[in-house]
């Protein structure tokens, strides 16, 4: 036996026999005194040449390696054991030991909610769906530039250009298509031959395309376009709770105009119809009709419509009104 190995034999019994002294007393065996003896060479001198390892426990005979090595791994599993089962670990972000449900439900999973106006990318004339975190994001910009002065065309790079941050050429020469072309002629637009892929298997240029597409219908479908010759105007938007319905009137009596605006709400909310320097503001309890309404109202002038629907979100849809000749 190499020295190697002896040195790890020996290692391994003295930790072994160190944790069972205790109980394992009754099977040691008798030694012979070799007090005063200096090194194994002088008892096997003393004995004539022969030494014989009487004091070594049989189960731990020298050569037997696997079966100390097995003793070993059972020991060390049994106190790692022990010692996880007293003091288990904690994850990174526990201060102390918590205990867990078995199970959760699926309420409980949603911390955080699905925005509930997204629901309305089902309507638009899209040959593919977007991503619903592309979609939200284009409707966040659209929501903020639908009642700035800003030309069509603008607006429609701006609602995108955050999604493209490095080809601000292409987005305008697609943009300008966009605007020449109907949306519901995609084919005239922009050919998509694989539209049953999804939306990351498009190229960036057809992702563009489709991107701005949904932008301008998102614009179109946020502005109510009323007029003198076309005073009355209807509207829907489809929520994760129902169909939100809006019904604006442009009436004029006495040469004092009023823009009154009747919804249809899906669950309780809060209306409120906003000019420069006036504003009606009107709130449900539940599901059903209500009303707002402005009077002295004035042409070319831009009104904003806030719904709020508490139940899906607490930040409000924006619409926009422009009463026109």
């Amino acid at each position: 036996m190499n020295s190697d190995s002896e040195s790890l034999q020996d290692q391994l019994l003295a930790w072994l026999l160190a944790q069972n002294a205790q109980t394992n007393k009754q099977n040691s065996v008798e030694c012979e005194d070799f007090e005063g003896v200096e090194n194994l060479d002088e008892i096997a001198a003393g004995n004539g040449g022969a030494f014989e390892l009487g004091c070594i426990p049989q189960t731990f005979q020298l050569g037997e390696i696997p079966t100390v090595q097995e003793r070993f791994q059972a020991v060390l599993k049994r106190r790692l054991q022990s010692q996880i089962q007293n003091h288990p670990p904690l994850f990174p972000w526990e201060s102390q030991l918590t205990e867990y449900p078995e199970w959760v439900d699926n309420s409980s999973m949603e911390l955080v909610p699905v925005w509930g106006w997204t629901a309305q990318q089902s309507k638009l004339n899209l040959p593919i769906p977007l991503p619903e975190r592309v979609f939200q994001q284009l409707l966040e910009k659209c929501q903020a530039l639908i009642a700035t002065s800003v030309p069509l065309g603008a607006k429609l790079v701006q609602a995108v250009e955050s999604l493209f941050p490095d080809d601000s050429q292409t987005l305008n020469d697609l943009a300008g298509m966009v605007l020449r072309t109907p949306y519901r002629s995609v084919d005239a637009l922009e050919t998509m031959p694989n539209l049953e892929s999804d939306y990351s298997d498009l190229q960036p240029r057809q992702q563009m395309a489709l991107s701005l597409l949904a932008a301008k219908q998102l614009l179109d479908d946020l502005t109510l376009p009323i007029s003198i010759t076309n005073s009355v105007v209807e509207k829907q938007w489809l929520t994760r709770v129902g169909v939100l319905t809006l019904k604006v009137e442009y009436q004029t009596q006495n040469q004092v105009a009023k823009l009154r605006v009747q919804t249809e709400l899906p669950s309780k909310a809060i209306v409120k119809l906003q000019g420069d320097a006036s504003q009606a503001i009107a709130e449900s309890s539940s599901p059903g009709c209500l009303s707002v309404e402005l009077h002295d109202t004035q042409l070319n002038q831009t009104y904003t419509l806030e719904v709020e629907l508490k139940e899906i979100d607490q930040r409000p849809l924006l619409f926009v009104i422009v009463p026109t000749v």
